[in-house]
């Protein structure tokens, strides 16, 4: 196959993944960068159709290719080496292969170890050059799903509604987790490695399960234990960043850390770039009590999407971008911030595996199984 037909049909291939990435130019100059034309084609056989992080294994693979399955396992696992597909064992315990998608790997593989590295700095180049507002948008758009949600700071969450959804607290999160690891946050190592950079703390990106097992095993990131993980849970919170997990009950890969800064999701939403609900699914809303408020300002100067004004002595809170964090909470001196249920939304999650999450996804755009 032609060299430039190879990078070109492979980034057709990765736009029909569940989450995959739209087709610009950029994304072919990437895939040029990181994969040899045989590498693209061997990418360009492992099916596009299973949801994240769910492997296949090597003779289904093999199908696509003309390759012997000797040789086929040497380039498959130096992908899995590269950081440029994901591996995991099988149903039947078997390694078996996946193509990254949008926000399980790819670009990701090249900053969670926080490495300032001539690879790390070019890619951090390339995928800024290539996630611009317009195909972060592009990417989240299509499906009214969304595939991650924010999850509210536990102190700003009526105990009431705790009890009843206790799947929008991390502390739930992370104690039904199997496996915890910890990476750097890659938006903010990348960030910075373009010149840019906050003071807000990297090493606060945590995986769980699958999602846990992988990095660990690739030396992404380091195995962390649940009282850790709560540790780190505090000091997000103490640096006001916002959480976020996949948009499901159980079964969570993900947690990031996020800051209006750098992150992909709460900058966009800060710079008022791309509306809240095309991004993310947004649960709450923060309320105020008027007789406990100061006025002190406080919540204003800490609020990550800047949705927050005084208007004499009282915040007036934006209902268009607050994403319902609960930050502002953990600055109030009288306790007058309240995260509450958005009066258009239930706290009721739609799905209650990621396996349901991210199959729904494919339906509603209108992917072929």
């Amino acid at each position: 196959m032609p060299t430039d037909t190879v990078y070109a049909k492979l980034a057709e291939h990765l736009s029909h993944l569940g989450m995959g990435y739209p087709v610009r130019e950029d994304l072919v100059d990437m895939l040029k960068e990181l994969f040899s034309p045989l590498e693209a084609e061997v990418a360009l056989a492992i099916p596009n159709t299973p949801i994240p992080l769910e492997p296949v294994g090597v003779d289904e693979i093999r199908q696509g290719t003309n390759l012997d399955r000797s040789a086929l396992v040497k380039i498959l696992d130096g992908l899995d080496e590269k950081g440029l597909v994901y591996a995991g064992p099988m149903a039947d315990g078997e390694k078996g292969y996946a193509l990254h998608q949008v926000g399980f790997g790819f670009p990701q593989t090249f900053h969670w170890k926080g490495e300032d590295t001539p690879q790390a700095r070019k890619m951090a180049r390339l995928t800024a050059r290539y996630f611009n507002r317009q195909v972060t948008r592009e990417a989240f758009s299509p499906s009214e799903t969304k595939p991650y949600r924010y999850i509210p700071v536990g102190i700003s969450v009526p105990t009431a509604v705790q009890g009843v959804y206790p799947f929008h607290m991390m502390e739930h999160v992370i104690e039904n987790a199997r496996v915890i690891a910890v990476a750097h946050c890659p938006c903010r190592i990348a960030y910075r490695l373009a010149g840019k950079g906050c003071d807000h703390p990297t090493e606060v990106c945590m995986k769980f399960n699958d999602m846990a097992r992988y990095v660990i095993e690739r030396g992404l990131a380091k195995e962390i234990s649940k009282q850790e993980a709560l540790a780190i849970v505090r000091q997000t919170e103490e640096a006001g960043l916002v959480h976020f997990v996949d948009n499901t009950e159980g079964e969570i890969q993900h947690n990031c850390n996020c800051c209006g800064c750098a992150c992909w999701n709460v900058g966009s939403i800060r710079r008022r770039k791309i509306p809240r609900d095309v991004l993310m699914a947004t649960y709450f809303i923060r309320t105020t009590d008027e007789d406990q408020c100061t006025g002190c300002g406080a919540c204003v100067d800490i609020c990550p999407v800047q949705a927050v004004t005084l208007e004499g002595d009282l915040p007036v809170v934006d209902e268009a971008w607050c994403i319902g964090c609960g930050v502002c909470a953990t600055v109030c001196p009288t306790g007058a911030v309240q995260i509450e249920v958005r009066p258009d939304k239930s706290a009721a999650l739609s799905t209650a595996t990621f396996r349901q999450l991210h199959e729904k996804i494919r339906q509603e755009k209108s992917l072929s199984s």
